[in-house]
């Protein structure tokens, strides 16, 4: 088996600084094309109904291949799958701002998504090799964490400010130096990957295959259930196929020597707790971003430029918030009690920005909402990627780090479809008339509400959240090792 490392070893300040404008790199794309959605549509001839797709290609190909990306982390090595993750996503982004039409821009943005699928394992495997387990790792965890919030700010500002003053073509054009400067850092501050050792193993080609193909149908699926309808044949026959694939591949994982996704990995109350969480924390969170911007513009009229602004409170609380309080609540409580304050005050906060909605209203009404937001969702968020990192072998962080982001991926795409559909519910649209500013803050409200209480039933589950046991090994000096690693792991996050 080919690994990034076969020790965790000591790593640098520069070394986290790259790791963390690597997520800032994959948040700002995360945000920064939403604003520039409508120019784009008019100078490339989409269709009102396939714009979407400049936003869902993305999705796709990122939420598709995350698995496949994870596994590949660990076998070919993190730092090689940095690099190659990042070039395909500068690439990419070239093209797209050179496109001239939809069907390049769409493929464009399909292979970011390929990059990104490369890109975030990798990364979040490369802060488990270069920082020790233990309060070390968690430090370097929250920064990680406080980047992709930066980056997520950068975006919804940048998009704004590019797509005014330059056009649409530089907010893609931006990731292109930013791609090249990690790319030409990352040989002179991560080290080279480990060669092989011991037995080879196969690359379980059957079992990548099938979970590529399952997971993007399923995310294809939830990405154009809201165009196609829920109950139409494509949309349904998408999500059918692709859950029958996950079943095939779980059967054919059960069966295989080396599979892709080690099953023991998902049994316990670690990372299969993980998951869960993550997936209902990740639909409310995406559903609350779509509140916030949606009461800001067509209620209170905001601009594109301004409505992105108005995300700088809750983001720079959020990157405050993950620096100052992880590591110490890490500390003192362990990995499960800190998600579940972190998730319960991420709900709490949704709620009382809803209260805080109203016909009449202003953005200071907003602002408690804001602030708990902020402080819960800085503290929930890293705390989920290193809950997923605790007790994972050192030849599969890539692997439990996709994991994480796959529920991630899907969650999102689940919880933002069938919210948003509740905040619409009572909305007739369907002769493109203006609705009613009243309906439209009835329906935020009542929805930012259900994504309260969802958010605090997170928090509850992630109470259940233990981190696995040290496993027996027949070699006694890996062993050894491997058990004092995730001894101290139990040491510092604590089994709840």
């Amino acid at each position: 088996m080919v690994s990034s490392a076969t020790r965790t070893q000591k790593g640098s300040g520069l070394t986290l600084a790259l790791l963390a404008f690597a997520q800032f790199i994959v948040a700002l794309d995360y945000n920064i094309v939403y604003v520039a959605l409508p120019d784009i549509g008019r100078e490339l001839g989409f269709t009102a109904q396939s714009l979407q797709w400049v936003v869902s290609a993305y999705v796709v190909a990122f939420g598709g291949l995350l698995l496949l990306g994870g596994r590949a982390v660990d076998r070919l090595g993190a730092r090689r799958l940095f690099i190659a993750g990042l070039t395909l996503y500068g690439v990419a982004s070239l093209v797209g701002g050179l496109a001239q039409g939809p069907g390049v821009l769409v493929a464009a943005r399909a292979a970011q998504g390929v990059g990104g699928a490369l890109l975030t394992p990798a990364t979040l495997a490369l802060v488990a090799i270069n920082f020790e387990d233990g309060p070390v790792r968690t430090k370097a965890m929250a920064v990680w964490g406080a980047a992709g919030s930066g980056g997520l700010a950068a975006g919804a500002l940048l998009g704004g400010l590019l797509t005014n003053y330059l056009g649409w073509t530089w907010v893609f054009y931006v990731n292109v130096p930013l791609a090249l400067i990690a790319v030409l850092a990352a040989p002179r501050l991560l080290g080279a990957d480990a060669r092989a050792t011991g037995p080879k193993t196969s690359f379980d080609l059957p079992g990548a295959l099938i979970a590529s193909v399952g997971s993007t149908l399923l995310v294809f699926g939830l990405a154009t259930g809201p165009e196609s309808g829920w109950g139409s044949s494509r949309t349904v026959g998408t999500l059918a196929v692709g859950f029958v694939l996950l079943l095939v591949f779980l059967i054919v994982e059960n069966k295989t020597r080396d599979p892709l996704v080690p099953l023991r990995m998902l049994t316990g109350r670690g990372l299969a707790v993980t998951m869960l969480v993550f997936f209902l924390f990740q639909g409310t969170l995406a559903t609350g971003y779509y509140l916030f911007t949606t009461y800001l513009q067509n209620v209170l009229g905001y601009s594109p430029l301004a409505a992105g602004l108005a995300f700088l409170p809750l983001t720079l609380i959020s990157m405050g918030s993950s620096t100052k309080f992880v590591g110490p609540l890490m500390g003192k409580w362990g990995v499960g009690k800190t998600l579940a304050f972190g998730a319960f005050f991420t709900g709490l906060g949704m709620g009382i920005l809803a209260v805080g909605m109203s016909t009449g209203g202003s953005f200071w009404a907003l602002v408690p909402g804001i602030v708990i937001w902020g402080l819960g969702g800085g503290i929930a968020f890293p705390s989920l990627f290193i809950a997923a990192a605790v007790g994972a072998r050192p030849g599969e962080q890539g692997v439990a780090s996709a994991l994480a982001s796959t529920s991630q991926q899907i969650g999102g795409a689940v919880g933002l479809a069938a919210l948003v559909a509740v905040a619409n519910a009572g909305i007739d649209v369907s002769k493109g008339a203006t609705p009613p500013v009243g309906a439209v803050v009835d329906g935020l409200q009542l929805t930012g509400y259900l994504a309260a209480v969802i958010t605090i039933v997170a928090a509850a589950l992630a109470l259940l959240f233990q981190p696995p046991a040290p496993e027996p090994t027949a070699e006694p000096a890996d062993g050894a090792e491997e058990s004092s690693q995730d001894q101290s792991a139990a040491q510092v996050t604590g089994a709840v």
